[in-house]
């Protein structure tokens, strides 16, 4: 059934001919064997995705603030600029995750509608194979 080197490992697993999927189930027990997901992980993933893009920005703004009039009176020295140079790398950072969670969302989003849609497209589709035809078929 299997090449040898690979039946030598599965009758070494104890599973000689029963390869399944680990999300799917077993005959002995499990959910009968059928793959189950749902839109709610990805829902929640752009839920989250948007809640760092709103809290990047209001960090982003504060930090901005708490820095602004620092180089008053500062001038010449090595802090200010090792500071000046800190806060433009978290403004680049925090800039960078804002944009990728702005990406991100919309596009866990419609991953949880496509998967709504693909699940009522399989559905429809198995439901004329198992719905006794009045055509006789």
């Amino acid at each position: 059934m299997y090449a040898q080197s690979w039946q030598r490992l599965l009758d070494q697993a104890g599973q000689a001919g029963a390869m399944s999927l680990a999300s799917a189930g077993t005959a002995s027990g499990g959910d009968g064997g059928e793959l189950k997901h749902s839109a709610k992980p990805w829902s929640e993933a752009a839920g989250v995705a948007h809640a760092l893009q709103t809290d990047t920005a209001k960090v982003k703004a504060a930090l901005t603030m708490a820095h602004s009039g620092a180089e008053a009176g500062t001038a010449g020295l090595a802090s200010m600029a090792a500071l000046t140079s800190v806060l433009a790398s978290w403004e680049k950072r925090l800039t960078a995750v804002h944009t990728e969670c702005g990406s991100l969302e919309p596009a866990l989003r419609e991953t949880a509608w496509a998967q709504g849609e693909v699940d009522a497209g399989v559905k429809s589709a198995l439901a004329r194979y198992s719905a006794p035809s009045s055509k006789g078929r």
